[in-house]
Order: structure tokens, then sequence, then C-alpha cells
């Protein structure tokens, strides 16, 4: 049987024929794996190849709803009706949460297939305690996060050990991680707008 480069036989399937979700997982793993060969090889060559300046948008379009673009994407914000929304799309926190969750599963995703330990499936629980009060003005309450928890399930028939040390060094080098763990310089610009600056 001719495979493409990549495929490993699966000893256990007698009839020698692959599932359509192992070739799958084994073509994604792979091709993954290769990325992250190629991406360091390049930077090790080439260290400024890495830096880079992400840009967002979001813009007010109807209450406190948001019309949010980057490159290619475009998606929604908006508040809860009780905050003076119309809860027409998921809030900043939803996708703050989001990024956490997803940025983590992709970063044990990468790592695993970096290291050739099999995950079957990843998932990435984040729980956030906040007090609202924060953000309607009451000054003695931070408007943040006061605690940010995440949860990872993970399907794999590799040892605890395996799995708690590919944790460990995904979560050293995930973004979101550091971004919700450490502080950035956040610096405002400012553009006013107004017909009787003119």
């Amino acid at each position: 049987m001719d495979l493409p480069p990549g495929f490993i036989f699966d000893a256990q399937l007698t009839t020698g024929v692959f599932s359509s979700y192992q070739l799958l997982y084994m073509s994604s793993t792979q091709k993954i794996k290769d990325a992250f060969e190629r991406v360091v090889k390049a930077f090790t060559a080439k260290p400024s190849l890495g830096l880079g300046t992400g840009t967002s948008k979001a813009r007010l379009v109807n209450g406190l709803a948001c019309e949010i673009t980057e490159g290619k994407w475009k998606f929604s914000a908006d508040m809860p009706e009780a905050a003076g929304g119309d809860a027409s799309a998921p809030t900043p926190g939803v996708y703050g949460r989001a990024a956490l969750a997803s940025c983590l599963a992709i970063c044990y995703k990468m790592y695993a297939a970096k290291t050739g330990i099999a995950i079957d499936a990843i998932e990435v629980q984040v729980e956030a305690d906040f007090d609202d009060r924060g953000l309607f003005g009451f000054t003695d309450v931070p408007p943040g996060y006061t605690e940010v928890r995440y949860t990872v399930t993970i399907e794999s028939d590799e040892t605890k050990e395996k799995i708690i040390e590919l944790l460990d060094n995904a979560d050293r080098h995930s973004p979101y991680l550091d971004v919700f763990a450490n502080g950035q310089k956040c610096v405002r610009n400012i553009n006013v707008i107004s017909a009787k600056l003119n």
C-alpha cells in the first residue's frame, strides 16, 4: 500500500484499510508538526520574522452594538439588555474568554504534534470571576476579572506524566495565557473629529 508521507499503518486494522478519521487525524497532525518545524527554522535563521502587530477595529453601529473587523474577518459584539444593549451578539467578555480557551487548546495541539504525543480530543473550559459594579462606576471595585480558572480535558492513551509535561510546556508558550496572566503596556491614542475644529 503506497501511503503519503507521514501516514503510519495501524496494526490493529486487520484489513489494512484506514478509516477516514485516522487518515484525517494523521494528515492534520503531520501538517501541524511540519508547519511548527518550518516556522522554528525560519525564526532561528531570522528572529525578526517573529515580530508583528495585530490590528482590530471596533465601531459602534447601533446603541452598544459594535462591528468588529480585522483583515478579512468581521463579527459583532453587544451587551445584554440589562446593561443597555440589545443582546444581538456576544459580549466582549465572551470573546475574551473564548480567546483564552481556544488559544490554549490550539497550543496544546501544536505541542502535542511537535512532540509526537497522541491526543484524541482536547477541551478547555475557562471560568472568570467578575464584579460588574466596577463597570458601572463603583471606584472601590476593579472592572476586570478577580480570578480566571481553566480546566483542560484531554482524551489520550498517553501517561498522565506525559500529558502534564505537555500542558506545562504549552502553557509557557501560550500567547493568551500570557496576556491574561501578565499585564501588558497599554497606550491610548486619541483622534478627535469635529466640524467645529475645522
